[in-house]
Order: structure tokens, then C-alpha cells, then sequence
């Protein structure tokens, strides 16, 4: 069993490696051009990170950002397999991977347990939260979660037991003491995509998803108002890696996504920003 795990590290490790030297692949012109650093972070932040690395590039000419998805999991495992197998062994400031950001903060501390990020790196930048929203071609809709439980509009919402989702709005639920008052108004899907998909057929009136979620469906669906409290949202960080190539341009980028530029690009995105962005 242990062979086997070490070897299923080592695979991960080769894997990464070679993912992220054909990121960093590009004609040589280019390469003279532009000094190229790597962000390991979760798919869930794709749109939101695209956003940030476009303003920092816009800011930064000479530097391209290379982004590098994978899940919490898989991406703990694989930063843990770079550092402990023969295959990820590097010298300080000469890895492949310059940041790290997971979605959500969990899989941050753990790497700092294991100092697998430099400690006092960690940035928080963003936050998620939970919108309401109808179809674009809706003109009258409620305005809150207060207003919605006074009409007789039927909610749609994500499963508690599925998804982070549909576990913070059944949290918003109880906390606001709405739970009473849509008895029997409420329609039940899978996730976010499901609630999206119930709005849009008109199975539902009204749906509650995440802010970038909606953002990704502007075209279709309107946000009608910006649930913040009775649930704990997801807070999004972001830190540097103990082998980071350049640590003066990670460090540049990790000031840059608590600028008042960057906070736009986290609002544009349907995120929050932190109330005290910080360590």
C-alpha cells in the first residue's frame, strides 16, 4: 500500500511538472518578451483569476500569468508530491509553481502546516456571497429575501446535503427565519446549475446562486439583490509557494490583488471583498 502510494505521488508530481513546463511553453520571441510565473489554483475561481491576472498583466507588460487548475484535493496532493518525491525535488526559487490558490481557505492552512507555502504569504482578495436572481426578461421581481417571502413566487435552491451552496442557503434560511414562511414555495434542484435551469424554464420564479455564477449567466439571468448575512461565505486567499522562481514579482502580484484595481475585478466577477483584506 505504501509503494503504491508513493508511486501514485510520484505519477502526480511527473504530471504537474510536465503541465506546467507546456504552460510555460511559447515561441522564443515570446519568451524573450515575457517573464512567465504559475498560479496553482481551483477551477471554481477560473473567470475571477482571468480577470486578476489580465489587470496585473495590463499593469506588468513584461509578465504573463500562467494559470493551473486542479481541485483542492488533487492540488494538495500534487504540490505535496512536487515537494517530497525525487521527481518534484528543487532548490528554493527554482519549482514550476509561484502561487497557490485553492478555493477557499482550508486547503491554504493545511499547506502552511506543512510549509508547503511560505508563512506570512497568505492574501485574502475575495469572498463569495449569495444573490438572488430572476430571467432578464423578468420585469417586476422581488428586491430581497424579505420581499420574496411576502409574495408567492417559487424559490428555487440548491440541495443542503450537495453542495456548499445549498448548505450556506439553507443556513441563510434558518438564520433569517424564512423557512416558515416559503413552506411549500420552495423548489428543490441538484446545485447551482440546477437552480439556474429551474429559473430559466420557469419551474421557479426565483433562484439563489452564487454571485459569479451569476455574473457567467449575465445574459440570461438578473441579479435582484445581494444576500450577506445568516450564513458563513467562502473566503478566497491566496499564498506563495516555498519554491517560487521569483519571489519579488510573486510578491508584487499578491499586493496587487488587494489594490482598489483589483477589488473592482473581484466585484466585477460577483464576488465581495473582504471586509479587512489581509494575512
Amino acid at each position: 500500500m505504501k509503494r503504491q502510494w508513493h508511486r501514485n505521488h510520484l505519477v502526480r508530481a511527473f504530471l504537474c511538472t510536465w503541465c506546467v513546463a507546456v504552460l510555460l511553453w511559447c515561441p522564443a520571441g515570446q519568451a524573450l518578451a515575457a517573464e512567465a510565473f504559475v498560479i496553482a489554483a481551483s477551477p471554481s475561481l477560473k473567470g475571477l483569476l482571468e480577470r486578476l491576472s489580465s489587470g496585473f498583466e495590463q499593469a506588468h507588460p513584461e509578465v504573463r500569468v500562467k494559470l493551473y487548475f486542479d481541485s483542492g484535493l488533487q492540488l494538495r496532493q500534487t504540490i505535496a508530491g512536487m515537494e517530497n518525491s525525487m521527481v518534484g525535488q528543487y532548490f528554493i526559487g527554482s519549482g514550476p509553481i509561484s502561487l497557490v490558490a485553492p478555493g477557499g481557505d482550508e486547503v491554504i492552512t493545511r499547506l502552511q502546516v506543512k510549509y508547503y507555502v511560505l508563512p506570512g504569504t497568505k492574501r485574502t482578495y475575495a469572498v463569495d456571497q449569495l444573490v438572488l436572481v430572476v430571467p432578464e426578461s423578468l420585469v417586476e421581481a422581488p428586491g430581497s429575501i424579505e420581499a420574496l417571502a411576502q409574495g408567492s413566487a417559487r424559490l428555487a435552491i440548491a440541495e443542503q446535503a450537495r453542495t456548499r451552496l445549498g448548505a450556506q442557503t439553507a443556513d441563510m434560511l434558518r438564520a433569517s427565519g424564512m423557512e416558515e414562511s416559503l413552506k411549500g414555495r420552495l423548489d428543490m434542484a441538484t446545485d447551482g446549475r440546477g437552480v439556474i435551469d429551474h429559473v430559466l424554464s420557469g419551474q421557479a420564479d426565483v433562484g439563489i446562486i452564487f454571485g459569479d455564477q451569476a455574473v457567467e449567466q449575465q445574459q440570461r439571468l438578473r441579479v435582484v439583490g445581494v444576500i450577506s448575512k445568516g450564513y458563513k461565505p467562502t473566503v478566497h486567499s491566496m499564498a506563495m509557494e516555498r519554491y517560487c522562481p521569483n519571489r519579488r514579482l510573486c510578491e508584487e502580484f499578491l499586493t496587487y490583488i488587494q489594490s482598489a484595481e483589483a477589488q473592482r475585478l473581484v466585484r466585477q466577477a460577483g464576488y465581495a471583498v473582504p471586509a479587512m483584506s489581509g494575512r
